[in-house]
């Protein structure tokens, strides 16, 4: 069946009271649950031909993420679409004001390769939570996750509720040239530019969660200890293929021998070796070649080693780095961590604040001067004080960019709201109203519309 036959079949479906159901939700999101859990070693083994992932880091990073999204809304679905009361004010008394939480119709999701699961499924599951059909779009480049969510969900959902679309940029070229209701975007700055261009063209709003240099902060305050090891599992948790991975450090001059150190340690502890269980290769030949190419050989604290066959390259950590290196020019998206120093904190922030706002930063120090200075004066998607990544594990967080790493957000009720109209509703008695705002007017009713409003 044509895409467009699917869209137009869904457009139908979500005019019927069906997606409006809170039964009807609950029940579909159940039959996901189960249809996740009954399959959790086809749906490992699929991401393990993309990346050599192991079963516990696809159930820690994706599948849990997923299973707890349903658990979400299954739980709080009645609460979130319950209509909202709020104030009236007196020139519209008497009367009582809501806010409806409606579909807003067809979603079109278009997921990203580095976490197939989680960054595709998530955020169709907050959209059929709020009762719209959709159309999942996963990334061609991880292909075997790819094909595996589509032969699930296609074979135990109606596509004209559910369906997941195969293929490449000519398919999703093709896909955005199609009147949807919310499209629903992850992935790189560049690409969300042209998939905002797209939905322009059919005053279609968008959700963009792309990315950044996400920095992370090594006060000389800080416990060097636990911001290194938190450091370097944020890091090359999923070979640094991770949206809001650590990017680059900015360590604070006087402790920065002592760190380094410290986050040798932790490296060699972890076990970062080709062949490990908790270590993925880089998903594909492309950015295998894009990120050796960042390596400047003279400036190899730690690692820099590859195998090309294996997509395999080992942490590595580059000192002497500076703004102008090529590694500084763009999002890593890989296992290089570059290093950089700073002497006085206010100036480091000013220096940041320069830069494009990132997805996501992260502060390591127990100065409470340094903490109000890096949430006050410091604009960037989300984070942490003393950790890094874990902000996304919060349901009752927000997550999204600002700026160029993105524009709106979702995850828990935020998702609910984000494939939702907020429709506001005043409903007033057909009684008792005064005929101060019909004509004629006079002085006096001007008087006292002026006390009223």
């Amino acid at each position: 069946m044509q895409i467009q036959n699917i869209l137009q079949a869904q457009k139908e479906f979500s005019k019927t009271p069906n997606p409006l159901n809170i039964q009807f939700r609950k029940t579909n999101l159940e039959k996901l649950r189960e249809l996740i859990i009954n399959n959790q070693d086809f749906l490992c083994e699929a991401i393990y031909k993309d990346f050599g992932k192991s079963k516990f880091d696809t159930f820690t990073t994706e599948i849990s993420f997923v299973l707890n999204d349903i658990d979400y809304y299954l739980k709080n679905l009645k609460s979130l679409s319950k209509p909202q009361k709020v104030k009236t004010n007196l020139s519209n008394q008497l009367g009582n004001s809501k806010i409806y939480s409606e579909p807003l119709g067809c979603i079109l999701v278009i997921g990203a390769w580095n976490y197939p699961y989680q960054l595709s499924l998530s955020p169709i599951i907050a959209a059929l939570a709020a009762g719209n059909c959709c159309i999942l779009k996963p990334s061609e480049i991880a292909e075997n996750t790819m094909k595996a969510m589509s032969k699930l969900i296609n074979a135990s959902f109606p596509s004209e509720y559910l369906h997941v679309y195969e293929g490449g940029i000519e398919e999703t070229t093709e896909l955005l040239k199609l009147k949807f209701d919310k499209i629903f975007f992850t992935g790189s700055t560049k690409v969300g530019k042209i998939v905002y261009k797209a939905a322009a063209e059919n005053l279609t709003p968008v959700t963009l969660e792309l990315g950044g240099k996400s920095p992370v902060i090594i006060s000389k305050n800080a416990n060097l200890e636990v911001a290194a090891k938190r450091i370097i599992w944020g890091k090359f948790l999923n070979a640094g293929q991770t949206c809001v991975a650590p990017d680059y450090l900015l360590v604070h001059e006087s402790i920065r021998g002592q760190f380094l150190k410290i986050l040798k340690k932790y490296i060699d502890k972890f076990k970062y070796e080709a062949n490990s269980i908790h270590y993925t290769k880089i998903i594909n030949e492309k950015n295998f070649v894009r990120l050796i190419n960042l390596i400047d050989k003279n400036k190899v604290y730690l690692g820099g080693k590859y195998n090309n066959p294996k997509l395999y390259i080992e942490p590595t950590v580059l000192t002497d780095i500076d703004w102008n290196d090529p590694i500084m020019q763009e999002e890593i998206f890989g296992p290089l961590l570059p290093v950089l120093t700073f002497n006085d904190f206010n100036s480091m922030i000013n220096s940041l604040l320069e830069l494009e706002k990132p997805l996501s930063a992260y502060l390591f120090s127990d100065d409470s001067k340094e903490k109000k200075a890096f949430l006050e004066r410091f604009s960037f998607g989300g984070g942490c004080i003393n950790d890094v990544i874990m902000h996304l594990g919060n349901k009752n967080l927000p997550f999204g960019g600002v700026g160029s790493s993105g524009m709106g957000r979702y995850h828990g009720k935020f998702g609910f709201e984000a494939f939702s109209h907020q429709k506001p509703i005043l409903e007033r008695v057909t009684w008792g109203e005064p005929n101060i705002k019909y004509p004629p007017y006079s002085e006096k009713k001007l008087s006292w519309i002026k006390k009223i409003l």
